[in-house]
Formats: structure tokens, sequence, C-alpha cells
């Protein structure tokens, strides 16, 4: 055959097979040989790599370029898998025209008809040292890699797979070649695999490390977890031929990642808030999905009620209650008792005194067909076998030396039973849950404690006066503590009047409740004085200043009042006007009977503690059926707004109509706080009721004894046309001291004033500063009996100081009110 013919021939061949896994790559060198051995074509790059031309090779048996002799069963191997298959590759040691041996890295292609013959297509490249491996490693390498290998055809099906990701999905190999992920291998997400597959066949772009988790067949009771990287396969012609993807087990970190990410879950999610249910259901709901697939929290009922929790009795079972609960069935069938109910559970062979000094309850594989279950727990025991429950672990909830109670982890659909490192992680979770627990339960405790003094500390009722109609609100800050210092009180004064006080100490918690317990009797006290206003506020002032010094310099919030505000303000029915005084105090609100709404400017006082600045008293008058309103900053100072908006927002809520005064009160607090709000809110309302002039009669009297009679004849005429005769020789007695008394120890003027309320309020002024004295005279004396009886015969009497003198006032019951009243053995005189 001539060259031209050998070439030509060569040709075809390479033509024949072009596009096929074995095509020539025109920089190998090729040759064309018959199933006999003979070489029928030879390339230039053949020539070039073994140093022989066409010229002496065409036509002779290829076996004298062989370096070893000729393994004639290997070449019947070759050439029967030829005939059958793609083809084979493989490498050889030739011998070079120069005697030099080299390795030739060979394919052979299938078998070919050509020209009547058999043939193959034979070609190949030298291989080099730097990348040459040896055959044995190379096989080594892909079948006993610990990385499981496979190769995927452009339809997905099984090529090829070594040893390791057979023995990984626990199907034998040849039940996987042909076939698809997703038909041999349920339970590793076989779709989303083999559309990331899909999508590196359709784009050429691999993908790397893609974890996932599933069940095999080669390990059924633990879920595993696997990273897996896709590439496309190319060939020679940067077409796409399939998919290879390498996995690798990675349960072990994967479940370390699992139990550090649930751990730092935990920090964030456990004790969100200082309420105890909620902290057990937090853990709950943090162990469900991930770690369990049911959990109960038992807690001791001491724990519940903010009691110290203390040990049970030898032998009794520990009163608890379901405190939290979660399943991945929704509603909990699993569980026999609900949340909130009472609970006397404990796990058969282990009584209550293992959860107070035992530990762990550990059972891999949970046995429902246990006579100790089936005779101690046969509901549990039923629940147990009907929904599957076959692994738990039971932790007793412990913090600070105290037991707290109990939680107990189950698994039903997640077939892996719990492991040492799972009960390690429930210890763990466990007892950060019980921390958290712990402190929730003390904060309550003492939550319970600081709110019981603050109520006890607020007016528990309101007085109930006839000449003002008043109503309250009031709402602790949505805090930490819960407890402030803001509070109000109406005190009732002499001669009919009322007295209304809102104040605000800074800060929260039980010292701000103390310092407003200090400062509201500090005012009663000072109530009871008759002080006008501004004067009342300066005694205020120096009781601050005085605890403030007194307070323990490494301690100073804890006794000291920090800082307060006040508005003092006093109501007068008789003249119908109003007293007010403010020690840095946002302004009362007044409406108006037609609607409108004014916050009047008084003189702003500094606030209580200062020192060193004057009060000022403002007169007020607030026409009948107004409304007047004192209220703490926290109703209209916001952080998202200015205080003159939350003051135009209080006036609109006020000017509501068609509301009781209660209901006003409750109705505007609920509209300008419609959610948690950041300090204390205390509101007070009131509408004034002044008395009429046939509840009111004055007389002047002139400074002579002879008219001491007179004047208890007009007054006891007047008594019988109000319909209280049977206080007319009682207020005959009181008449005569009192005027009496300023006849002859005081200057004029003299003025006798009675008022009818439902008491009946006797008053005697005068231009002396000088108060009576009441005393207790030896039955030798004379004289001095009088203040004493006066003090017998009245509810309560007393000396009130005014601009042009004072006033010296005796309240009597009315009768039905005496009536009314359970007789009282003995009374103490009040002192002036």
């Amino acid at each position: 055959m001539s060259s031209a013919n050998q070439h030509g021939a060569l040709g075809a061949s390479a033509s024949a097979i072009s596009g096929s896994p074995g095509a020539v790559d025109p920089a190998d060198a090729t040759a064309v040989v018959t199933a006999t051995g003979t070489i029928i074509g030879w390339t230039s790059g053949a020539e070039d790599l073994l140093g022989h031309s066409a010229e002496e090779v065409v036509g002779r048996s290829g076996a004298f370029l062989l370096a070893a002799p000729e393994d004639r069963a290997r070449t019947a191997r070759t050439v029967e898998r030829c005939r059958t298959g793609p083809g084979w590759s493989g490498v050889i040691a030739v011998r070079r025209r120069d005697g030099r041996t080299i390795e030739v890295a060979l394919r052979v292609s299938a078998a070919f008809r050509l020209e009547g013959h058999e043939c193959f297509l034979v070609s190949g490249r030298e291989r080099r040292p730097e990348w040459t491996v040896g055959q044995s490693v190379l096989d080594g390498f892909l079948t006993r890699s610990p990385i499981g290998m496979a190769v995927m055809s452009t339809d997905l099906r099984y090529v090829w797979l070594n040893d390791t990701l057979e023995s990984f999905g626990g199907v034998p190999r040849e039940q996987r070649l042909g076939c698809r992920l997703t038909e041999v291998v349920p339970g590793l997400q076989g779709e989303t695999i083999e559309a990331l597959m899909q999508s590196v066949l359709d784009t050429g772009v691999p993908v790397i490390d893609y974890e996932y988790q599933g069940w095999s067949w080669a390990d059924p009771h633990r879920r595993h977890a696997y990273s897996t990287s896709f590439f496309p396969l190319v060939d020679a012609e940067e077409s796409i031929t399939g998919v290879c993807y390498m996995v690798t087990d990675v349960t072990d970190r994967w479940n370390a990642q699992q139990r550090l990410a649930l751990m730092n879950d935990a920090g964030a999610r456990i004790g969100s808030t200082l309420d105890v249910t909620r902290t057990a259901q937090e853990l709950a709901d943090l162990a469900v999905p991930r770690f369990a697939d049911f959990v109960i929290v038992d807690l001791l009922e001491s724990v519940l009620s903010t009691d110290l929790p203390a040990p049970a009795p030898p032998g009794d079972k520990p009163k608890m209650r379901r405190a939290g609960m979660q399943s991945i069935r929704e509603g909990c069938p699993e569980a026999v008792v609900q949340v909130a109910d009472p609970v006397g559970f404990t796990t058969p062979r282990y009584d209550a005194s293992h959860m107070f000094h035992g530990e762990a309850v550990f059972i891999p594989v949970l046995d429902p067909f246990d006579p100790v279950w089936a005779v101690e727990q046969p509901e549990r025991a039923a629940n147990i076998r009907a929904f599957g429950l076959h692994t738990l672990i039971s932790v007793p909830l412990r913090a600070r030396e105290t037991v707290l109670g109990v939680a107990t982890f189950m698994r039903s659909e997640n077939l892996a039973s719990f492991e040492q490192d799972d009960l390690l992680l429930a210890q763990e979770l466990v007892a950060r849950a019980a921390v958290c627990i712990d402190n929730a339960r003390r904060y309550s405790r003492e939550h319970a404690t600081a709110l019981a003094l603050q109520r006890s500390l607020l007016p528990q009722t309101l007085v109930d006066s006839p000449v003002l109609e008043v109503a309250s609100a009031y709402l602790p800050a949505d805090v930490k503590d819960g407890v402030g210092g803001d509070w109000f009180d109406v005190l009732a004064l002499s001669g009919g009047r009322v007295a209304l006080v809102v104040g605000d100490v800074v800060g929260h918690g039980i010292t701000a409740a103390a310092a407003m317990g200090r400062l509201r009797t500090a005012v009663h006290t000072l109530a009871d004085m008759d002080l006008p206003p501004a004067e009342l506020l300066a005694h205020l002032d120096d009781l601050v200043i005085r605890l403030t010094d007194e307070a323990p310099d490494a301690e100073p919030t804890g006794t000291a009042v920090l800082g307060a505000t006040c508005l003092y303000a006093v109501y007068d029915p008789v003249t119908r006007r109003w007293e007010l005084s403010r020690a840095g105090h946002p302004p009362p609100v007044v409406v108006l009977p037609d609607g409108t709404v004014s916050f009047p400017e008084l003189p702003v006082g500094p606030p209580l503690g200062l020192g060193g600045l004057p009060f000022e008293t403002a007169d007020l008058e607030v026409p009948e059926g107004s409304l007047i309103g004192f209220y703490t900053d926290g109703l209209v100072q916001a952080a998202d707004r200015d205080v003159d908006v939350g003051m135009s927002r209080l006036g609109r809520a006020l000017a509501q109509t068609g509301l009781g005064l209660q209901e006003l009160c409750e109705a505007a607090v609920e509209r300008l706080l419609p959610g948690p709000q950041p300090d204390d809110v205390a509101l007070l309302l009131a509408r004034p009721h002044p008395l009429t002039s046939d509840q009111v009669v004055t007389w002047d009297v002139p400074p002579d004894p002879a008219a001491v009679a007179a004047t208890r004849a007009l007054a006891v005429r007047h008594l019988e046309s109000w319909g209280m005769g049977e206080l007319a020789a009682t207020t005959e007695l009181i008449i005569s001291e009192l005027v009496t008394n300023a006849i002859r120890h005081a200057s004029g003027p003299i003025r006798l004033r009675l008022l009818r309320q439902p008491v009946l309020v006797c008053e005697v002024s005068d231009a002396s500063s000088t108060s009576p004295r009441l005393r207790h005279p030896r039955t030798t004396d004379e004289g001095g009996r009088g203040l004493f009886l006066v003090a017998q015969l009245t509810r309560r009497w007393g000396t009130r100081y005014t601009a042009e003198g004072k006033v010296i006032w005796a309240e009597q019951d009315s009768p039905a009110a005496t009536r009314d009243r359970p007789a009282v053995a003995h009374r103490e005189p009040r002192p002036t």
C-alpha cells in the first residue's frame, strides 16, 4: 500500500469514528491496526513519537514495537472489549527506533470495518514522568478512596462508582449501574441532588460542598450528613459527556456544628423574658425538632407560685405542674397531661428522690412493653406504642443547689436513638434553661414583693367626697422590674376642702417604690397640718434633702430620693377656687363644660431635693361641671413625640363626652398608651361640685361674752331648718367652747361658720395665731375641760392657719351617718 493510500485509509478510519469517545487528537501518534495485529495505517505523529516511517511499519505486525514480550491473553481481552464495548485505554511500554523505551498512554477505539478488514484505531502520546502514576495506584485511588465517587451519564444514570460510595448508601453496585439516584437510594434528597446534577450538565458550572442529611440502607437507624461536589465530564471537544460527583460522610462534623448552633440559639432564645412558664416553653420550642420530637418541661408548684422550693418529704411524689410542652405533631397528642395541669409522672424505676439527688435518666431504647411501664404508667405506655416513641432522656432542672423540676426529651419520627453525646447536650441545654428559670423565679418573687409594697403604698380607695367626684388610673412601666415611683392621692381636709396630689419619683424598682412611700406618708402628715400648697412643698423639699444626706455614701440609691416632682392642689367648695403649687411637675389640664381644653400656666417650682428655691401658690377658678386632670409625665412624654404633642392628645382624649368619670379616665389612658410604655403612668381626674348657699351659713360674733348665747341660739335654729336638730345639744356645747375661747384669748374679727355636708362642720375664726391646747385638767381645776369635751363629742377637730389668723374647726357626723356607723367604745382625742 502506498504512503498516500496509507494516510487515506487512516483518514477514512478517523472520519468513521469521529465524535466517538476515542476520537483522534491530531497531536497524538495514531495508527490503524487489524484484528490480527497488522499495521495498515501510520501517521506522521506516530513517526515523530517512535522514529519509524510509514514504509518501515505498514504491513508488519505491531508486536515488534512492544518493549516487553507480547501478552497474548491480555491482547485477546483487549480485542474482545473493543469489539463489544466503547474501547480500551491504558499504559504500555514501547521501543523507539533508536532503541529507547518509553511509556505511552494508549487508547484503542471500538472495532470498525475498513476495506473488508476488522480494524482498530490506536492512538497515544508519551507519558511524561511529571504526571505518570502507576495503574495500580490509580486503581487504588478510584476504588479505595475514603471519598465516594460516581460517574453519571447525561441522563443521570450510574455509569461507574467506587467501593466507598457503594458502602455509603448500602446499595450494591450491580443494583445501581444503569439506574438513577432516586430509584436506588431513597431518603437522601434524591430529587434535590438530581436537580443539582442537571444544573451542572446544563451550565457546566461545578457545585462545591453541598451539604445535606439523609438516611441510608447501610445505617438505617442513624441520620447521616454528607458533603457532595459535582463537576462536569468534558471530552476533547469540550462537550459535556456526563457528571462526576464526590461525596464525603461529615456526620460527626455536622453533629458537632448542630450542637454548637443549638447551644448558641439556646443562649439567645431561652430566658428572653423573666417569666417562669415562658422560659420553660422556650426550652421545649428550641429542642423540637432539632434535638427531639417530643419535649415536656414539668416544674415544682413552689417554683410556679414564687415560693421558695422545698424538698419533698421522703417517699412523697413532688407536686409539679406542666409548664412547657412541644411536639412535631400539632397539639402534642403524645401528652397525657396538658400545660398548667398537675403532674405526678416519674420515670419508672426512678422515684422522686432521683429528681432531687440523682443524675439524668438515659434510656437509649424505650420499651413500652416493659412490665414496669405497663403497670406504673399504663396510659403513657399506650401513647409510647401509638406514636412510636423509642428513646428517652430525662434531666432534672437544678440551679444554685435548688431543684426546680424535670425536662424530658423523646424521639419518634427521628429513628436515631439518643447517644451519649446527646445526653451531654441535653444536660447542657437543661442546665442553661434551669439558670434562666431560677432567675425568672427569683425575679417573680421579688417583683411580687415590690408590687405588693407599691400597691400597699398607693391609695386603696379614693376619698368619697360630695364636693369632688374623682377617678384614677395607674399603670406600672413595662420594664424589667415593672415597679415605679409614681403616686397620687386624694385627702380630706378641714372645712369640706379636698387636697389632690400627684407625684413622680425618678427611676424604677423597689427603691423608687420605697421612696414614693416615704414621700406619700410625708404628704399625708403635712396635709393634716392644713399647710398651704407652697408651704407643704417647701417642707417636702426639705425632707427630700434630708433623706438624700442621710443615705449611705456607699449605697446612694438605697434610701435616698434621687429626684422627684410633685403637684399639690387644694379645692375649697365654698369659694369654688383651687390653690395649686408644683415642684417640677407638668401643669394640670382643665376641660370646661363646652369642651374647651386648657393647661393653666402655674408658677414652675424646682423639682424636690434641690433646695434654696421658693415655691409659689396659684389660685384657679374652675366652673362647675368642668373637669380638672392631674397626671405624670409618662402619660404625655414619649421617645417618638414631643411633650406638647402628648399634652394636646391628652386634652382631646379628656374632651370626650358620654362617658362616666372612671370610664373616661381609663379610656384616655388606653387611647394615649395603646401598647407597652417605658415609664409609670398616673392619671387623676376630678369634677368639682361646690357647696350651695343653703349649705353654708356665717355669722360675725361680737367680742363680748354675752354674745355667746345669742350665737348658740342662731346656730340651733339653723340646724333645725337643715333637719339636723339631733345635733343641737352637742353643737351648742362646741360653739360655746370655741367662741368663748376666741373672745377670751384672741382678737377680732370673730366669725362662726356652719357647713352642711354628710358631716356638720363648725368653724370659728379669729385674728390670732395662737393655737388652743388640749389639756387633761386635774379634778380640782375649775376649767380647762372645754376642748377635752369637744374632742370627745366630735369625729375630729383641729386648727388651721390663714393669712388673717387661724380657724378652729370641729366635725360631727350627721344623724344618719351616726346611726349607720358602728359604735366605738373609746376614741383618743386628736392632737392639735
